[in-house]
């Protein structure tokens, strides 16, 4: 029995963002026309684009802490679950602006410029990643600058999630989880960096 071939490149990205779409529109055509349909498709998107980050974020960290085929496939594939996980979150993005139009009184309430400060620096360096994802652009930036620009970008863009899961900790839900998950994966993350140190330092002294 021939095993069932996964898909990978842009096949992945494609399917990832099909599944983003689908999901979208299931959710709205469950909800009557309203508020209520966009908040429900905004946390919908919210939650598929953590999970891709999370991927994206942690590809290296697997392979170091955990080597073995899934986790170098994960690796091999995080170009494409990036730009997948840009993808749901620009949709994120449009469904907020769509809410902030049709119901301003309500997309406000609590709201200020500054505490939106963070989600858009996020969405900022969300760009300039997407952008520099493709082979022209990294020639463009030469690799050091690309290497600097991805490791900084993606360390922003886990402290804005970490940052916003917290904030909504006491609205119970799956916040509380979600801020349990990216802080995990932080320390997670600085665990194998550390461990890779010890590892060179150990390898250079040999």
């Amino acid at each position: 029995m021939r095993a069932i071939a996964l898909p990978s490149g842009w096949k992945l990205f494609t399917v990832l963002a099909g599944l983003t779409l689908l999901m979208t529109a299931v959710v709205l055509a469950s909800h009557p026309l309203g508020s209520d349909g966009l908040r429900s498709a905004i946390r919908a998107t919210a939650r598929s684009s953590f999970a891709l980050f999370l991927m994206t974020f942690l590809a290296s960290t697997l392979v170091a802490l955990l080597p073995g085929p899934s986790s170098r496939r994960v690796l091999r594939e995080r170009r494409f679950l990036g730009l997948a996980f840009a993808f749901s979150h620009t949709v994120h993005g449009l469904l907020i602006y769509r809410y902030a139009q049709h119901f301003p009184e309500l997309f406000w309430a609590g709201r200020t410029a500054t505490s939106s400060l963070p989600g858009s620096i996020g969405y900022l360096f969300l760009l300039l990643l997407a952008l520099t994802s493709f082979k022209p652009s990294m020639r463009l930036l030469g690799g050091r600058a690309w290497k600097a620009l991805h490791s900084t970008g993606m360390w922003v863009l886990a402290g804005v999630f970490c940052l916003s899961f917290y904030k909504r900790i006491p609205m119970g839900g799956w916040y509380p989880l979600a801020f349990a998950l990216m802080f995990t994966a932080i320390a997670l993350k600085l665990t194998a960096k550390l461990a890779l140190h010890k590892r060179r330092n150990a390898t250079a002294l040999s």
